[in-house]
């Protein structure tokens, strides 16, 4: 990799010197553009090629805009045999100390455009902050994916090749509208994006040369063309989806991954976007927004609609005229499956706003944790990705009763969390963040136990360190590999085990409890029995369950693989801590929706998640 600095710059003279002195470190060639500036910025800048040997002075006879400077600096030091270019803005926004980063993130994905993900402070103008929006929503649009999650920042590396084959084909704008359009041209041409996340300050005595009227002009206009152009480019999107749709068999390599692996693929804008959209028109105008990106993400994630495809040929396998499911499964059905996921989604921001209490919910076996609430003893919640537990947690922080704490891994389903926590803090309240469960962890889940709280673990996906730790069981027609973790961690617990699930029929949501034992520990002569008796108890209420209502189960990944056959990812330190907890909670049990592995010796156990 040969890399370059580009610095685009008109009538910016107050921080340039500053600016490249910061640069100077780096040792790396720069190429300063000067457009068009006045007199006074010209002859500073020709001090500095002059001051600073590693500078190159490139001039515009008259201003043409940044775009335009941009664009001669990068097919310059594409001519001058340099592999990538560093643009910088002039004006002292960005963090230089994030170079060393934006180089190492370059290094390890040559082939991609590296941008900066703004982190802004106070001294950003709300007006532009809030456009910035705008643009977002238009980008995710334009490109049919949420892998743009900033478009306008300036502080990027560009892969030239790439760069000059686009500048060379296509004319681009050369205002403020060039760091969108290049970015979204250059995504269509097949360049991956990746952001780095960066601090970005407006200075009190920084020059903005954003012209209100005439830039939001050439920036509507170039997003009229994007989207238009994505328009003649959808037949072909469609089309090849539709070939790969027709092969029965997912990609071997993406099949054989552990669900761990599979990354939250909306955007944390995306998300909070239809967060707002669910605050302001309600459910109406969220499921307007959400319906498209489900379809396109059921379009395109091919792992995922192969995986509901064939769990729900088995439902209709063994009940052949399902209410819920076509005479023969098709993508229909696959479809109806990921919508009913988006829905549960609307669901669990309607309980942590309080829109759904325990009077709307249905719990009939309200009694028998009630019981055990009484006993002053906490238990073992057993759960699953069936219906929604995040509305029983919900509820139970609201009524403020007992305390439920839940074992989640914070990678994944991250970015949903978040803006569920701004709908409403006490969202992330009772949440224990796990990877590897250690010592401190099991005692810290003990105190609770005898605190008279409840520990909710989901028990229907293996560990990423759970291989070779998990029980066969019966499941829907075939053998599936069920962790023995979650049980194995209740039996070190010591109290009452339940299995508990959630799911909505006939517009109500139905919560039922049953009793799975006392407790598991006991001798070690029949500790296999014992746990493998729970385990089939649960796995058979969950089949049971999953028949009633398939289309709210959701995991999107292959169930059935043999265990030995999963690649999982690399393994991650230990560590584990304790979010902060409050008084509360009601009879009604709890679960998150991030996932967890956590691993006991010799065994492991996973807490819930949802792919959003």
């Amino acid at each position: 990799m040969k890399l370059t600095l580009v610095i685009p710059n008109y009538n910016h003279h107050i921080a340039i010197e500053q600016t490249l002195t910061k640069l100077a470190k780096f040792n790396l060639t720069c190429y300063l553009v000067d457009d068009g500036s006045q007199d006074e910025t010209r002859y500073v800048l020709q001090a500095m090629a002059d001051k600073f040997s590693w500078v190159t002075l490139i001039s515009h006879p008259f201003n043409r805009g940044k775009g335009a400077a941009v664009t001669s600096g990068l097919r310059q030091a594409y001519r001058d045999g340099f592999t990538h270019a560093l643009q910088v803005d002039a004006d002292g926004q960005h963090n230089l100390d994030d170079i060393p980063l934006m180089i190492s993130t370059c290094e390890q994905h040559p082939q991609a455009l590296i941008s900066g993900q703004p982190i802004y402070d106070e001294s950003v103008p709300k007006g532009r902050l809030y456009g910035r929006y705008l643009t977002h929503f238009w980008v995710w649009i334009e490109t049919l994916s949420f892998d743009i999650q900033d478009s306008m920042c300036g502080f990027r590396v560009y892969p030239l090749a790439a760069t000059e084959q686009l500048l060379s084909q296509q004319a681009l704008g050369e205002r403020m509208d060039f760091d969108i359009e290049i970015m979204v041209r250059l995504h269509w041409q097949g360049t991956p994006v990746i952001h780095v996340p960066t601090k970005v300050i407006y200075p009190d005595d920084g020059i903005s040369h954003f012209q209100g009227v005439q830039d939001n002009v050439r920036i509507s206009w170039m997003h009229t063309r994007l989207f238009f152009g994505m328009l003649a480019r959808l037949p072909r999107i469609i089309s090849k989806q539709l070939l790969q749709q027709k092969d029965p068999q997912p990609d071997q390599a993406q099949s054989q991954k552990h669900w761990s692996t599979m990354t939250e693929r909306g955007s944390f804008w995306g998300i909070k976007l239809l967060a707002e959209c669910y605050r302001l028109g309600g459910h109406w105008l969220c499921r307007a927004m959400m319906y498209p990106v489900i379809c396109y993400f059921f379009i395109t994630g091919s792992t995922a609609r192969h995986a509901s495809l064939d769990f729900l040929r088995r439902v209709q396998q063994l009940q052949p005229h399902h209410p819920n499911l076509s005479s023969e499964v098709n993508w229909r059905d696959s479809l109806k499956h990921f919508f009913t996921f988006g829905n549960a989604a609307l669901d669990r921001i309607d309980a942590w706003c309080d829109r759904i209490n325990l009077e709307q919910v249905d719990f009939n076996d309200r009694k028998i944790l009630a019981d055990q609430v009484a006993t002053g003893r906490g238990a073992v919640l057993i759960v699953s990705h069936l219906g929604n537990m995040e509305l029983c947690r919900a509820i139970s922080v609201h009524q403020q009763k007992v305390k439920v704490n839940v074992m989640v891994l914070t990678q994944h389903a991250e970015n949903f969390n978040k803006v569920l926590q701004q709908l409403n803090p006490q969202s992330s309240l009772n949440l224990i963040h796990v990877n590897e469960l250690d010592p401190s962890t099991a005692m810290l889940l003990q105190q609770k136990i005898d605190q008279g709280e409840m520990v909710v673990i989901a028990a229907d996906r293996t560990s990423s360190s759970s291989q070779g730790r998990v029980t066969y069981l019966p499941f829907l027609g075939q053998d599936a590999a069920f962790p023995q973790g979650p049980f194995i961690l209740a039996s070190l617990l010591d109290c009452p085990v339940y299995s508990l699930f959630c799911i909505r029929q006939h517009g109500r949501y139905q919560v039922h409890v049953e009793h799975l034992s006392d407790s598991l520990k006991g001798p070690r002569a029949g500790r296999i029995e014992r746990l493998t008796d729970a385990m089939s108890q649960y796995s058979q209420r969950l089949a049971h369950f999953a028949l009633q209502a398939p289309m709210q189960w959701f995991n999107f990944f292959d169930f059935w693989r043999r265990d030995e056959l999963i690649t999982r990812p690399a393994s991650r330190p230990v560590t584990a801590t304790n979010s902060s907890t409050v008084p509360n909670s009601s009879t009604a049990p709890s679960s998150s929706t991030a996932p967890s592995s956590s691993t006991v010796p010799n065994n492991s156990t996973t807490s819930p998640r949802q792919d959003n």
